[in-house]
């Protein structure tokens, strides 16, 4: 499922080529993608606008629109959620792709759009479509993201020192919590957890200090290498998430269990 790196890839996709352009038509006729929205409405509301900013808080993210024609009044919020398989392209007049998103095992090959849900088209004659092969993402109006906690990218220290010291929680099941930390998901957390030391089972009232000290600055530089090398599959530990391997910091045993509902892994030896 793409995580907080996919989804900001997505994000600078949109604000470096889909910002400003006028929205001319809009194809929001998957009745699934665009719940509860009935086909039409998202057009309705978009034509004439133009995409003006592009945000994200964790996993989510969203645009904000012009006014339409001359008016000065903005228009509403545009979500886009790229669910576990998504992404966006951004197709010029001349053809060329810039896509972001969701990292695919066999890649994507130009021109491949069979998996368009929805879709701008700009009066100079570029489209903007959001690619989703399961069908799990979903495009919004005025998307409500109040129940998200602070950005796994942007959380200060006391916050993160805050959300890590109260409850019986397990540290993971804490860092999968999208109402209390945004944006990481079961591969981030592993990798943060690996490089912070920390066994994922602890409860979270039982971390210490140093340990949260360490865990605080593992998440931000996990996000900040998954951005870099292109998704959180490139991160050191993904490799060594499977029966048999071994940690490749020190050689230990990789070991399985399930916390906080999900699949995870963690080294026997240096995360005790």
């Amino acid at each position: 499922m793409p995580e907080l790196p996919e989804v900001e890839t997505a994000r600078r996709v949109l604000e470096e080529h889909a910002l400003g352009r006028r929205i001319i038509d809009v194809d929001d006729s998957d009745t699934y993608e665009c719940r509860p929205h009935r086909p039409g409405d998202i057009r309705a509301a978009l034509v004439g606008r133009r995409l003006t900013t592009a945000h994200r808080r964790g996993k989510s993210m969203w645009c904000e629109t012009s006014g339409a024609g001359r008016s000065r009044t903005p228009g509403p919020l545009l979500g886009l959620h790229l669910g576990m398989s998504g992404k966006v392209v951004v197709i010029d007049p001349d053809g060329q792709e810039i896509d972001g998103g969701d990292y695919w095992d066999r890649g994507r090959q130009p021109g491949d759009l069979r998996f368009t849900r929805f879709a701008l088209t700009f009066s100079d004659g570029g489209r903007l479509v959001l690619l989703d092969p399961r069908r799990l993402g979903r495009v919004r109006l005025d998307p409500d993201i109040d129940g998200l906690g602070p950005d796994a990218a942007e959380i200060t220290w006391d916050e993160f020192r805050a959300l890590m010291g109260r409850g019986s929680a397990p540290v993971k099941a804490r860092l999968l919590d999208q109402s209390a930390l945004a944006g990481v998901g079961n591969l981030l957390a592993d990798q943060a957890l690996w490089q912070a030391r920390v066994d994922p089972r602890r409860p979270v009232e039982g971390l210490t200090r140093p340990m949260v000290r360490r865990l605080h600055d593992a998440v931000r530089a996990s996000i900040q290498a998954a951005v870099a090398g292109g998704g959180v599959h490139t991160l050191a530990v993904v490799p060594y998430r499977k029966a048999g391997a071994r940690c490749p910091r020190c050689g230990a045993a990789m070991q399985r269990g399930t916390v906080g509902g999900r699949t995870t892994w963690w080294c026997s030896r240096e995360q005790r």
